[in-house]
């Protein structure tokens, strides 16, 4: 059995399996497929076939994990968390040398994010790690569930066309991507800019906004943000007390 310090509460196990499952991909990308128009463009008439996987994918004796590895030695791991009445999707993140995982996104009712912007998004995707799940349209679809990002880049529909078209059924993948990247995730697409070095956004409930009162402590915004960019650095073992409140401007 799979263990994340910090996160113990569910039996969590290895999802890989569910990789190659076509239906698995419109499923997991649900939350950003709100419109009825969008969903009939994901699912087309396979939408009883996928409500059955997501039943069996979200069953409460499993906790299927996917782990994006970076080459930091930090670790992305998406969890369905298959908690009875609390069943969400919980981007976490990690380093050996932490105590336990931090928390980037949180897709369910009570929904804290974005997590991601878009170029950290491809470039989680795209590093040069073998080990975790698949490869790196697999990856970019795993993580796109945190994405908010308002400024997408010019190329960003072309990226995730091709990660559908790679990896699903869907009829009209380039048609879909767009609906993606409108719609994106539960909260509203963050603004992202760089302060002191740091990524960090608008969004009123992301982890990633050191304005917000329970915003991560700014040496770990900065650790996260160098390993989602490719940056090796050394990992932070201890935080400064100041936290969030330390960061610029503050």
């Amino acid at each position: 059995m799979l263990r994340i310090p910090g996160y113990e509460d569910g039996p969590l196990t290895e999802g890989s399996a569910w990789l190659d499952e076509p239906l698995f991909w419109p499923v997991h990308l649900g939350s950003c497929l709100r419109s009825e128009e969008a969903q009939r463009a994901a699912f087309g008439a396979d939408r009883d076939a996928a409500m059955e996987l997501y039943r069996e994918l979200s069953a409460d004796h499993e906790w299927p994990v996917f782990s994006v590895p970076l080459r930091s030695g930090h670790t992305l791991h998406a969890v369905y968390r298959n908690l009875e009445g609390e069943h969400g999707l919980d981007y976490l993140v990690h380093h050996p040398a932490w105590p336990e995982a931090e928390t980037l996104a949180v897709v369910d009712g009570h929904f804290m994010g974005p997590g991601l912007s878009w170029p950290e998004l491809v470039s989680a995707a795209r590093q040069p790690v073998t080990e975790g799940a698949g490869g790196p349209d697999a990856r970019l679809l795993l993580l796109f569930p945190a994405l908010g990002d308002a400024r997408p880049p010019d190329d960003a529909a072309p990226v995730l066309t091709a990660a559908l078209a790679a990896l699903t059924v869907i009829e009209e993948p380039a048609e879909v991507a767009r609906m993606l990247l409108e719609e994106q995730g539960l909260w509203e697409p963050a603004r992202w800019r760089t302060a002191d070095g740091v990524r960090i956004n608008d969004g009123g409930h992301s982890y990633r906004n050191p304005g917000n009162p329970f915003a991560l402590p700014w040496d770990r915004l900065r650790e996260i943000g160098d390993a989602l960019d490719g940056r090796e650095r050394p990992a932070g073992r201890a935080l400064r007390a100041a936290g969030p409140r330390g960061g610029p401007g503050r």
